[in-house]
């Protein structure tokens, strides 16, 4: 009797593990058949008289980029005189301040702006689709979509994935620049170095390469923002509650792919 319990026990855990790991495995199959399909649509949508609606990507883009700008250049800014100081600081205790234009640029392109305007549009725009989608969901608008013959992948999700894919490397880019310009004012205040030296030495450390790499992170992060809010969206359950859980999921799971992807491209990178 003794041994029942810590087997029950153990049979609780595994059966856990197990369902959690079965639903993993059903969200990613998700995730790819939500690819597919918007590849489909994007392509062969004309040929069937049901093109993307170009209106709904631009109306997309307008509230994922253009809306979120000045966001994303105030905490761009505030992170790139974040790593100035801290560098400065860090590096006068050997001597070597003036290398803290490498640190800076090489940190603020191949990865603070990728991740920081990943997780800002996570939490912005993620959550947005997310509410968005369950809204619907739970007022049977899908059902009433599909009802009259217009498929919801290419109506809900494609203008949404296409801006998002679009619009996340360009936040992104325009993050690189203010985060680097920021922290140049701070390091010319600091050290006394003048504007041409400092961007002349960023020039210097940075190769197509670098900035490829974070542009290239903040695309897959918009997949996985995109997808991640349109599962959620989707499997809502409830009323208004369920709305602010599946959103509330929906940041906190995006956040975490974001974060988890960044850490394997830097392991990648670097071997």
């Amino acid at each position: 009797m003794n041994d029942g319990a810590p087997r029950s026990a153990i049979l609780r855990h595994t059966e856990a593990v197990g369902r959690g790991s079965i639903s993993m495995i059903e969200m990613m199959g998700h995730w790819g058949v939500l690819v597919g399909e918007s590849l489909y649509w994007l392509i062969a949508g004309a040929k069937l008289g049901q093109p993307v609606r170009m209106r709904a990507v631009v109306q997309q883009m307008m509230e994922i980029g253009v809306f979120a700008i000045p966001i994303v250049a105030l905490l761009s800014a505030t992170i790139g005189v974040m790593l100035a100081i801290q560098g400065i600081f860090t590096l006068s205790i050997f001597g070597a301040e003036s290398q803290v234009v490498f640190g800076i640029s090489l940190s603020v392109v191949r990865e603070f702006s990728a991740l920081i305007t990943g997780i800002l549009v996570a939490g912005r725009s993620g959550s947005a689709l997310a509410a968005r989608l369950s809204t619907m969901q739970i007022n049977q608008e899908i059902d009433a979509l599909r009802v009259m013959g217009i498929h919801p992948v290419r109506y809900l999700v494609v203008p949404a994935l296409l801006a998002m894919v679009v619009m996340l490397p360009a936040l992104t880019f325009l993050s690189d620049m203010v985060a680097l310009y920021a922290a140049g004012l701070y390091v010319s205040f600091d050290l006394g170095i003048s504007q041409a030296a400092y961007w002349s030495q960023t020039i210097d450390a940075l190769s197509n390469g670098d900035l490829w790499h974070g542009i290239g992170k903040s695309a897959i992060f918009a997949v996985l923002i995109t997808l991640i809010g349109v599962v959620n969206g989707a499997s809502v359950t409830g009323g208004a509650e369920g709305v602010g859980r599946v959103t509330t999921r929906a940041v906190v799971q995006a956040i975490s792919a974001i974060v988890i992807t960044d850490m394997i491209f830097a392991f990648i990178a670097t071997r």
